[in-house]
């Protein structure tokens, strides 16, 4: 891109009170890469977080940038935050990716490779290889791999193949004995995702890793007898995976197939980048851009001293060989509200008090052995729940076909449009059906994201209601990775609640409201912004005000102005977002009060905290909504409020411990950039994501937000 189109391209950007989300989605994946080059990780570590980044830019390029070719390719108007239209936008966002792309695979060579060898691993080729060792890979090629491999040509007498996504493709450009130039042909063999990204040969003092690719290169000619190879190009495509199930005018007509149609159209989605090695076929590169009509900066090159596809890396962070090398989480602890936890019965416990999770610091087994309890007691009539995300092989399934089994009501509502789980979620939801559970697969014009539990049990001559909400998925696996908030309850308030809301949700009711919940998408957006205006009040008559939240996105305008004007009140307006940000802090006459923080580091930042000063009747909400137009409009979402002081003072401790982070964070800056933070002054490192560990009921109880 020539200087003075990048240069009037930033100034449009800056002038806009608002941060492009997908800029700042980019950002926020440079942080990630940063924690790759952090000198105290292992290369294994570092290995780790390349991976990460490379499945976000995956993602990234499924969905963001396919979205932006939706409106490409159908001609339809948008303008960015960054104030850019389609086209501009598309330059600045590609010229963004390629610089991300290049310093991704510049720490790849120049850092990663040596460090790996210096711990006895190799990335070679076959060339590398005893005459021995060679004969082992031919032999692995010929039973293992040849017989997988299918080429694919296209010519004037087949079509065009569909080509995988994310998958590991040869073009290969061959001709016939005596044929003219111009009657080339192109071929392609696709490398299955079910064989393994290396083939491991081990050594005295060293671990060796021929990548797939180099032993099919080596062996390709074998499926091209008799003809000219001209030329051989490595290549990986990403589609467009981005689509709307909402927008469907015919779903409920049949709507679990309507998913099944859309996962379909994810395979032959409109291409949106091409990943190439160095030295591809110029003929066979400009058929593929016309054919998928896209133009160069769609084309990411990638040197030979690199590697297509970082994904690949997880074979070698998995290996047993590695896994002393690799830091050592700390076992959970008990919940400062739960120091019986495993010897106290759950049931008699929650109905004396409440029981707040902060995972994965506290284990899941908790809210686990929950349902496992409630699915065998006698005295249990029904349970009820959400599900948007579950661990391949889930205690929850189990429990609940066990419940099932033992004659009691289980509803579950299965959201089958959970981004790229679908095809578990409705196998998962199919099992618990045929048990005879009442199973709803979503609602069809909105994504159910909330994270709700609801026992009913038998107790003497009464009913007690034993409910869970959370910030976290019901997912055994993800919950030892990532931070997320539960809490535990008896409270009848909090249980009418999400009774009133799960007939929202299985049938037909509106509550006129919630006495605890804030719920999306009829009116959490107008109840926070009301939270924010009476902060602002609060400020201008020269009272305490305070407005602190963590979130994983924050893109909603009318949110973001509604922050902008509590600053310029003289609100103190304290975010933690970890990953997009919309939002401008310090701008002068704008923004000056807000300060936005992002903790990236060895879990993966998930909770969200609403924390409002009210002048000293302070506001305490958690749950599963982050502050996007996705999620109060499109979404059914629900924040919970918090009102034992316990409780409360656990939830501001957390936003306090990431206030406080100078090892993970990273402070925004007014142009959409960030600043790693970094003890100041001989001050002693602070990583939240080990303080947690650490806590007692006498420190957390001393927290204070507002002076």
């Amino acid at each position: 891109m020539k200087l003075e189109v990048v240069e009037k391209y930033d100034s449009i950007i800056q002038q806009s009170d608002l941060v492009s989300r997908d800029l700042s989605w980019l950002k926020f994946n440079e942080r990630v890469l940063d924690q790759s080059k952090k000198m105290h990780r292992s290369v294994f570590e570092k290995l780790k977080f390349l991976a990460i980044t490379a499945s976000n830019l995956d993602e990234f390029f499924m969905i963001r940038v396919g979205s932006l070719y939706n409106y490409l390719d159908y001609e339809k108007e948008r303008v960015d935050y960054s104030g850019l239209r389609e086209e501009p936008f598309k330059t600045k966002l590609m010229n963004e990716s390629h610089t991300f792309h290049t310093d991704q695979h510049e720490h790849f060579s120049e850092v990663i490779m040596s460090e790996l060898q210096e711990q006895g691993v190799i990335l070679c080729n076959l060339s590398k290889l005893t005459e021995k060792e060679q004969e082992k890979v031919h032999e692995y090629f010929v039973k293992a791999i040849y017989p997988m491999l299918t080429p694919m040509v296209y010519d004037g007498y087949r079509t065009f193949p569909i080509l995988m996504n994310k998958l590991l493709v040869f073009g290969v450009v061959t001709t016939s004995p005596g044929d003219r130039q111009d009657m080339r042909k192109m071929s392609f063999v696709q490398i299955p995702a079910n064989i393994p990204r290396f083939f491991e040969i081990e050594r005295e003092d060293s671990l060796l890793l021929v990548p797939i690719e180099e032993v099919i290169r080596e062996n390709i000619v074998s499926l091209f007898r008799n003809v000219e190879i001209e030329g051989i190009s490595l290549f990986r495509i990403t589609r467009n995976g981005d689509f709307t199930l909402e927008e469907s005018e015919d779903m409920d007509a049949n709507f679990l197939e309507e998913v099944k149609r859309k996962l379909m159209e994810r395979k032959s989605g409109r291409v949106v980048r091409i990943e190439i090695e160095e030295g591809y076929s110029k003929w066979m590169m400009n058929s593929l851009l016309e054919r998928w009509n896209l133009k160069m900066d769609s084309v990411f090159l990638i040197k030979r001293t690199s590697m297509i596809d970082f994904t690949g890396l997880w074979q070698i962070v998995g290996n047993k060989k590695f896994r002393e090398r690799l830091p050592q989480i700390p076992a959970p602890v008990k919940p400062l509200s739960y120091q019986d936890e495993g010897v106290a019965d759950i049931f008699d416990v929650l109905k004396e008090k409440d029981i707040l999770l902060h995972h994965p610091y506290n284990n899941i087994d908790s809210i686990l052995d929950l349902i496992e309890k409630a699915s065998e007691d006698p005295d249990v009539m029904a349970i009820k729940m959400t599900i948007y995300r579950l661990a391949k092989e889930s205690r929850i399934t189990k429990a609940l076909l066990k419940a099932a089994e033992n004659g009691k009501h289980v509803s579950v509502l299965f959201e089958v449009k959970a981004r790229f789980d679908e095809e578990n979620n409705i196998r998962e939801a199919k099992k618990l059906q045929k048990a005879g559970c009442f199973v709803i697969y979503g609602i069809s014009h909105l994504k159910t994201h909330t994270k709700l539990l609801l026992i009913v049990k038998r107790d003497g001559g009464e009913i007690t209601r034993f409910v869970h909400l959370g910030s976290g998925n019901y997912n055994e696996d993800t919950a030892r990775l990532y931070t997320d908030i539960g809490l535990m309850t008896t409270n009848e308030v909090l249980a009418n609640d999400v009774s009133e809301f799960f007939n929202v949700i299985t049938g037909h009711s509106m509550p006129s409201q919630y006495q605890n919940l804030i719920t999306a998408p009829r009116d959490m957006r107008n109840q926070l912004i009301e939270y924010i205006e009476k902060e602002a009040e609060n400020a201008r008559n020269g009272l305490p005000s305070g407005v602190f939240i963590k979130v994983n996105s924050l893109e909603d305008s009318e949110m973001i102005y509604a922050l902008y004007r509590a600053s310029q009140s003289g609100v103190t307006i304290k975010l933690i977002v970890r990953g997009i940000c919309c939002i401008r802090p310090g701008r002068v006459g704008l923004s000056e009060n807000i300060e936005v923080l992002s903790i990236v580091g060895d879990f993966l930042e998930h909770s969200r905290i609403y924390y409002f000063h009210n002048n000293g009747d302070t506001k305490t909400y958690a749950g599963s909504a982050d502050m996007m137009v996705r999620s109060f409009d499109k979404r059914l979402e629900a924040l919970f409020k918090v009102e034992s002081t316990l409780l409360e003072k656990q939830l501001m401790n957390i936003l306090a411990y990431n206030l406080k982070d100078n090892v993970n964070s990273y402070v925004m800056q007014e142009d959409g950039t960030y600043l790693a933070k970094h003890p100041i002054g001989g001050e002693p490192e602070f990583n939240v994501h080990r303080e947690f560990f650490k806590l007692d009921v006498e420190s957390v109880m001393q927290v204070r937000l507002v002076d």
